[in-house]
């Protein structure tokens, strides 16, 4: 093989190799780890993780697109701020196998928040619309 292709060879392989950031996340073993991941892509700004552990609905994802530009609008000491913040459980419940409701607090932020996971098949996935829904 001669230099030219030798070269070649590499930029096609480097150009493969920088392609879009590929994520993989791990499903929820359970409510609580799948409410800790909603919210922590949240806080984050990883909106990519947000949605991952997101109950696949329309109205689920409109909330969590407002979420994201709450975020994007924030100074950068506002987003620095939630991206430090830590998530305190207040408590967790459990009123039947397939369903969790998560009470928390941010570190930021001490008001009481509540969070809805369910269990669809075999993934924890939050159900973000019954957060708003009081």
């Amino acid at each position: 093989m001669n230099r030219k292709h030798f070269i070649l060879l590499g930029l096609i392989v480097f150009l493969f190799s920088c392609g879009g950031k590929q994520e993989s996340f791990l499903p929820a073993e359970n409510g609580l780890d799948a409410g800790r991941e909603f919210i922590d892509g949240c806080l984050k700004g990883d909106f990519i993780k947000a949605h991952f552990y997101l109950l696949p609905d329309a109205t689920n994802e409109q909330f969590l697109k407002t979420t994201e530009a709450s975020y994007r609008e924030k100074d950068k000491e506002g987003r620095q701020e939630l991206r430090t913040a830590s998530i305190n459980i207040k408590s967790v419940q459990e009123p039947n196998d397939s369903t969790v409701t998560l009470y928390y607090s941010l570190s930021s932020d001490t008001t009481s928040k509540e969070l809805y996971i369910i269990k669809r098949e075999a993934n924890w996935l939050v159900d973000y619309k019954k957060t708003f829904k009081q």
